[in-house]
């Protein structure tokens, strides 16, 4: 097994290095490794005694890093500064899922794939993906096409919004708002509002935590979505298991919020430490999935998620651009 496990460090190590290249520095590292990591399972395949540890990585190492990704909320400030961007992030979720849902069902795309993109876009891009794919028992593939598109999707929308800082209406405060509410990865909302200043971003952040934090009753209730679901099939022995990693995410984030730096001394550098420690281990679950792959297989089922979710993605845009300017 171990060795499978170290075949996906390798790739999430060379999508770090990858992600310091002009070019592919915008998509960052998740990104990169996981595009790596589906070429070259077009090309070369992988030997067979690696398969448990890739495994291993695309299911156990996700749940992991997503329960450290926790550490990167804030509940407290959510609750003391953020409610009302977090009525309106809530606004940005509900709105993203059911647009992407009902233009993939027009479209006659795969359901699954529009639920994961609509979560991305909705939430917090890679990071939602990966926690919502165990509840409605996603595909490797569908999970992994996915988060590529969240992340070429986001990078690109981030900036296009920096583009247009100069030439919209709107305070810096107003903007920094709209891309937190908007924009797809934590990653994307710093990239875009870093040059409208330190407030802007502030305020972009704190926007983009309150989705984050959404996250988890978003999961609750798919998780009920799916029981009802099975209840009405015919084959209802397929169990939907509890999401236990959510309660570390959430164990996390209180940890994070109360107790670092209250009771627990840490230094900014610890956390930024923690930080790449998460990216880098969420990176190699991703490759895991990444390594699944088949093209052949995806090729006629992410074309028209992907439709949607553009669709979908530029009216959240619109629409919190108007939110964001009352």
């Amino acid at each position: 097994m171990s060795l499978g496990i170290g075949f996906t460090f390798v790739f999430a190590l060379i999508g770090f290095l990858l992600s310091l290249v002009p070019g592919f520095d915008r998509i960052g590292p998740l990104a990169s490794a996981i595009i790596l990591a589906i070429i070259y399972r077009q090309l070369f395949g992988y030997p067979e005694k690696f398969r448990i540890g890739i495994q291993f990585s695309s299911k156990y190492l996700l749940r992991f890093a997503i329960i450290l990704y926790g550490l990167k909320l804030n509940i407290d400030v959510i609750f003391n500064d953020g409610l009302g961007l977090l009525v309106k992030g809530a606004v940005t979720i509900i709105f993203a899922i059911l647009v992407t849902m009902f233009l993939a069902k027009v479209l006659k795309a795969n359901m699954q794939m529009a639920l994961l993109l609509g979560v991305g876009t909705g939430v917090c891009g890679a990071a939602a993906i990966a926690a919502v794919a165990p509840i409605i028992k996603s595909k490797d593939e569908d999970t992994a096409i996915s988060v590529g598109i969240i992340a070429l999707v986001g990078t690109v929308f981030s900036i296009i919004y920096a583009l247009l800082l100069p030439l919209l209406p709107i305070s810096d405060i107003q903007y920094g708002i709209w891309s937190g509410l908007s924009l797809h990865e934590l990653a994307h909302v710093a990239l875009a509002a870093e040059p409208a200043g330190e407030e802007a971003l502030a305020m972009a952040l704190l926007a983009k935590l309150g989705r984050v934090f959404l996250l988890v009753p978003l999961c609750f209730v798919l998780i009920i979505w799916m029981k009802n679901r099975k209840k009405h099939e015919e084959d209802n022995t397929a169990k939907i298991t509890f999401p236990w990693f959510l309660v570390g995410f959430v164990a996390m984030s209180l940890f994070g919020s109360y107790v670092l730096g209250t009771y627990i001394p840490v230094t900014d550098k610890v956390m930024d430490s923690v930080s790449l420690i998460t990216t880098f281990i969420l990176t190699s679950a991703m490759v895991g999935l990444g390594l699944n792959v088949s093209l052949k297989d995806v090729r006629t089922r992410a074309l028209r998620p992907f439709i949607a979710m553009i669709i979908a993605s530029v009216l959240v845009s619109l629409i919190m651009y108007w939110i964001a300017g009352i």
